[in-house]
């Protein structure tokens, strides 16, 4: 076949028939060069930029890379790079965390009414989501987020607004459940962390104790060699307040935080509401540039013209520079927490921007898995596109998800490691799908159930929750997605869960539940998990499934119903029923 003397552009991910076409050759002739080199397709595939390119010089054409639109409109929204010289020095952003009553909130209030400058002494604080205090002439930001929550809600949409973490941790509790998950939080984030010892004006308080949990898990005192600064404080007292902030200043001179303040502002939505007098109105938190009223702006697929910048002390402002806090009017519908916020040169730009997101954000959906998934992680690591395999792991017992953790890391090889970003009791919870939605992580659940907003959501997100009874089944699986072996398996499908309301003891049957079937359905073939507290108490078949006194094949959710189960006698009130079916799945043979 004679080489192709054509001239083609090439800016993204082509079909190969549109490839075929642009090259002028047949597509058969296309695919046959395409499968010489190692690449398996069809006519109706897509290629990426790369393998295209590849593939058509091969076949004698002068190829031009020209960027694609998305990689246009980034270097567009990104602008050109800063020179260090034009760089300034920006305060820090601090986001509060925490077990939920250690006192963040009180802490946050004390450092506000003591830190305010005095123009606004008596006046009222208007509420945007961040607050901005003075400290020797030094201001710092801090960010009102209820927790680690929504601090990784915006990781996950790849905002990253934070510079520095304080962990609130009460000098008489020690360090709880969510103490730790806040640690892990932030560290997936790699966020540094401050630690306020708080309530140590109280009799019990034992801020050592403290300090040897913190260690503990991986947070170590700088007094005693390690690099987090932990200051022993008072929310009600106003103790100790001087040296967190004092700490917080010292931890961001350590960073060198700095922005351009002489250039287009761009930043990040941290909360966004319809307000009844005003519109949609969003906080923005500045991150370098100057924002400016009559600025035009994107933000996600919503663009509009900035009318009015009002800041925490609720007064007007006509322009803010970079760090700071400003509540923004303008927006002609709501945009989302943790979508970038871009100014533009004109609105028709943005305009086009704004609708060429909506449309591509409109087919992710219809076709798009934000998720990963453990046989995906098979699949790119023998594409050579992943390195980390990234868990969570949740137990019934702290024993069973140390022992899980430690015997996973161990599966690490020079191809790919295993990372735990964080490993807790209990069911699985809406924050640990958070988690594993902004690390690409898998969750796996060691007899533990599922909470249903959690489910919701990583049905949503299309995150992977594994669910094990016996640690051999966990570690094989995890192994085997390191080598990379597909093997046939099988696949839970949920169907549904119903709670046991009164329990009936019928003679020669056993125990049957009186059930009230909350979600999904209940079928007489399928499999079931007892889940008692939160753990799972028995795996099991259905024995008997009665509405009335008749045998049915399904309830649905909404319906009472009796229940009995196989070899399982020991049902008691309040149980969870989880009901599933295994399906197998074939392995795929890419």
């Amino acid at each position: 076949m004679p080489p192709v003397q054509r001239r083609i552009v090439i800016s993204g991910p082509i079909v190969v028939k549109d490839l075929a076409d642009q090259l002028g050759t047949k597509a058969t002739e296309l695919i046959k060069r395409l499968i010489s080199l190692g690449v398996m397709v069809g006519v109706n595939h897509e290629l990426d930029k790369e393998t295209a390119v590849i593939v058509a010089t091969e076949m004698g054409a002068e190829v031009e890379e020209r960027a694609s639109v998305e990689e246009r409109e980034e270097l567009l929204l990104q602008g050109e790079e800063d020179r260090p010289e034009d760089l300034r020095e920006r305060p820090p952003v601090v986001t509060v965390m925490g077990h939920v009553d250690h006192g963040k909130t009180s802490l946050l209030d004390r450092i506000r009414s003591t830190r305010v400058t005095q123009s606004e002494a008596g006046g009222i604080t208007q509420h945007i989501g961040a607050s901005v205090i003075e400290w020797h002439g030094r201001p710092i930001v801090f960010l009102d987020t209820p927790g680690h929550e929504a601090f990784t809600a915006m990781r996950a949409r790849g905002a990253q607004v934070t510079d520095i973490a304080v962990l609130v941790v009460a000098a008489n509790d020690g360090v709880m459940p969510q103490t730790v998950e806040a640690i892990n939080h932030a560290k997936a984030a790699n966020v540094p962390i401050v630690v306020a010892i708080n309530k140590i004006d109280l009799p019990d308080a034992n801020p050592d104790r403290v300090r040897t949990e913190l260690a503990e898990h991986g947070v170590i005192p700088d007094a005693w060699g390690g690099d987090v600064m932990m200051v022993p404080v008072s929310a009600r007292t106003g103790e100790g307040i001087d040296q967190l902030l004092e700490a917080i200043l010292l931890q961001a001179d350590m960073m060198e935080l700095k922005a351009n303040p002489n250039r287009r502002a761009s930043g990040t939505i941290i909360e966004a509401q319809l307000d009844r007098g005003r519109g949609p109105v969003a906080t923005v938190l500045v991150n370098r540039g100057t924002l400016r009223v009559g600025d035009v702006f994107l933000s996600g697929s919503v663009y509009g013209r900035v009318r009015a910048l009002i800041n925490d002390r609720g007064e007007r402002v006509k322009e803010v520079g970079p760090s700071m806090p400003v509540e923004v009017l303008g927006f002609n519908q709501l945009p989302e927490a943790g979508d970038d916020f871009v100014i533009l040169e004109d609105e028709r730009q943005a305009k086009s921007i704004a609708d060429a997101r909506a449309n591509r954000s409109r087919q992710a959906q219809e076709g798009g898995n934000r998720g990963v998934s453990l046989d995906e992680f098979y699949q790119r690591l023998k594409d050579e596109a992943v390195r980390d395999l990234n868990l969570v792991i949740k137990a019934d017992v702290h024993g069973s998800a140390e022992a899980l953790a430690q015997s996973v890391v161990k599966l690490s090889n020079e191809e790919a490691r295993v990372r735990v970003l964080h490993t807790g009791v209990g069911s699985v919870t809406e924050s640990d799908v958070m988690l594993a939605q902004a690390s690409g992580a898998i969750i796996i659940g060691f007899g533990v159930g599922i909470e249903s907003k959690a489910r919701q959501l990583a049905e949503r997100e299309h995150v992977d929750i594994r669910q094990y009874r016996i640690i051999y089944e966990a570690l094989d699986d995890v192994k085997q997605a390191l080598s990379g072996l597909l093997s046939p398996k099988y696949q839970e499908l949920f169907l549904g869960r119903a709670e046991v309301r009164e329990v009936f003891r019928v003679p020669k049957v056993g125990a049957v539940g009186g059930c009230y079937v909350t979600e999904g359905k209940v079928l007489r073939s399928a499999q079931v998990r007892v889940i008692r507290d939160g753990a799972v108490v028995h795996t099991g078949a259905i024995a008997s499934l009665k509405r009335f006194k008749d045998d049915v094949r399904e309830v649905a959710s909404g319906y009472e119903c009796g229940i009995g189960l196989e070899k399982f006698n020991d049902i008691k009130v309040g149980d969870i029923f989880e009901v599933y079916t295994q399906e197998e799945v074939k392995a795929s043979a890419s």
